[in-house]
């Protein structure tokens, strides 16, 4: 049977494992998993997330496994439905729920596909607690070096090899006294006492950070009317939290809008695709032009007010956020709330906002095949106006940061682009520097989010090596004779998400590792892309033990 490894058991290893199991040649699978529970993925396991910690993935989004989360939910007993506290009436496809639930249907879903494979001929190892030490590439095979918990070093080798190792959170959370560089584990965090807390990150890491460390010092609880307010503890007096970020404000409310997305009438796959074999010096700018036809279209009014027309790449941001950065957070918090409320009730669509959101997934394709002029402007000033648009979080955390700001325990801070975060010296926390003036926090907790890695930050040692994999390039805009490309970081991949390997080696690994793609592929995270890196994946691997197959038999 053709050898294949997985490399974590999380929704991309999941996605990869249901694309591999259709394969009609049995094929001998094992997949490695650090953690002891197979299937959950470290976003939503129960050993590093808090329970009131919530996802921002609504089931009618994630793509179908065996089961939908609502089917999944559905057919669970009212027991378990308690136990993960789900009430039964509370069961909806735009519901959002406790990541520590999506773990445990990630993790159901990971062993009917285990089971299923099975049935269907294939071989499958599952090897929790196997920590991967090594990636060796060979010229006909890839090796793996692995620990056991407990137990003693090992390798194996597989003809493909799928890195589907995921996020990369940091063994230690409280680097020094006070001071952590993770919102996860929560557990770290709970133990925070009843002081002033810094929260470096207004996002939904941010707001899991501050609901994690709320409520070891009150509760979240519901009136009457279904207004949420937050009680805070008798001994916690000195508790307070201040959320912070270069423009100081917070994400929006979940919009509702009609799934799957309705089709973009210029800003089109076709389109980009002919702009990057035609454009490529104008790229990006040939890019907005599309973004800017596509807004206007789809919202002339919302087009009008922020002054489309006379829009760049450079200034696009600071019309998108300009209405909110004058308005009290907390009031726009209210405000879009209600609205984002409204909206769901009534099943309308903001068509400006569900725009944006539908073409972020097309402008993607482009941004790798930007030069590195363009590639840092699309950071700079692009790029935000899509995260925020996609980066909306459930209702019920608008809530809660709205219920602590009416309790006196949350403020936001706009720390600009000229600030300085130092560790506390001799006293716990951080002080923060912002226009001259300092702040202390007795806590401070880096919330901002995963981070992009660099080839050179590979756990793999053999990986490292000059000459084995390479790291992600860009081409200059200004070409010279010498030097075509600029390092950007990152690995570089090709379209099967296969890393360029050195001559003599085999280019059967495949890097779906979210860290290491984001340099050039900052959109490429969540379920959906883990969905859409998983079955490429899969696809590319059956084809590659097909064609195989041919050339044994026309032998």
């Amino acid at each position: 049977m053709p050898r294949i490894a997985i490399i974590g058991s999380g929704p991309t290893g999941i996605y990869s494992l249901a694309g591999l199991i259709s394969s009609a040649t049995p094929l001998s699978i094992t997949i490695f998993e650090e953690t002891p529970d197979a299937g959950k993925g470290t976003p939503y396991h129960p050993a590093i997330n808090d329970r009131a910690m919530l996802a921002n993935i609504a089931s009618i989004e994630i793509p179908r496994i065996e089961q939908t989360l609502v089917e999944w939910l559905s057919s669970r007993s009212d027991s378990e439905l308690q136990e993960l506290g789900i009430e039964r009436s509370a069961i909806g496809e735009r519901e959002f729920y406790p990541r520590i639930v999506l773990g445990e249907f990630l993790a159901a879903q990971f062993w009917i596909l285990v089971n299923q494979g099975l049935s269907r001929g294939h071989s499958i190892d599952v090897k929790a607690s196997h920590r991967i030490l090594d990636i060796k590439l060979g010229k006909d095979n890839i090796t793996l070096k692995f620990k056991r918990h407990g137990g003693d070093d090992a390798a194996m080798s597989f003809d493909h090899v799928v890195m589907a190792t995921g996020h990369d959170w940091p063994e230690n959370t409280e680097t020094s006294p006070g001071y952590f560089v993770s919102p996860w584990p929560a557990a770290a965090i709970k133990r925070i006492g009843a002081v002033e807390v810094g929260v470096l990150g207004t996002s939904l890491s941010g707001i899991d950070a501050v609901v994690s460390v709320a409520t070891a010092h009150g509760m979240f609880l519901r009136d009457d009317n279904g207004a949420l307010r937050y009680e805070p503890d008798a001994s916690s007096h000195g508790f307070s939290i201040t959320m912070m970020s270069r423009k100081g404000l917070l994400p929006e409310a979940d919009f509702y809008c009609p799934i799957p997305y309705e089709p973009l009438r210029f800003c089109t796959e076709e389109a980009i695709r002919l702009l990057t074999e035609q454009k490529q010096e104008r790229l990006l700018d040939e890019v907005f032009e599309l973004f800017r036809r596509e807004l206007a279209a789809a919202d002339p009014d919302y087009a009008a007010r922020i002054g489309l027309a006379l829009a760049s790449v450079e200034d696009i941001a600071d019309r998108y956020f300009r209405a909110r950065q004058h308005a009290d957070p907390f009031v726009w918090a209210a405000e879009n709330l209600a609205e984002a409320k409204k909206n769901k009730a009534e099943r309308q669509t903001v068509q400006w906002r569900y725009a944006i959101l539908r073409m972020h997934e097309v402008i993607a394709l482009a941004i790798p095949r930007l030069n590195d002029r363009d590639l840092k402007r699309f950071h700079k000033d692009f790029k935000t106006v899509f995260v925020d648009d996609y980066a909306t979080v459930p209702h019920e955390s608008v809530e809660r940061l709205l219920a602590l700001h009416q309790a006196g325990k949350l403020s936001v801070k706009a720390l600009g682009d000229d600030y300085d975060i130092s560790r506390g010296g001799e006293k716990p926390g951080a002080v923060v520097i912002v226009d001259g003036d300092e702040c202390k926090y007795d806590a401070f907790i880096d919330a901002t989010g995963q981070h992009a890695l660099s080839a050179s930050d590979l756990p793999f040692p053999s990986l490292r090596q000059t000459g084995a994999i390479e790291e992600a390039k860009t081409r200059k805009a200004e070409v010279s004779a010498t030097d075509e490309t600029r390092r950007t970081g990152g690995v570089e991949i090709n379209d099967d998400f296969r890393p360029r390997v050195g001559p003599g080696l085999s280019n059967n690994l495949y890097c779906v590792s979210v860290p290491f793609l984001l340099h050039k592929m900052p959109f490429i995270q969540g379920i959906t892309s883990a969905h859409e890196m998983g079955s490429n994946v899969a696809a590319t691997i059956i084809d590659a033990v097909a064609n195989l197959d041919l050339l044994v038999h026309s032998g």
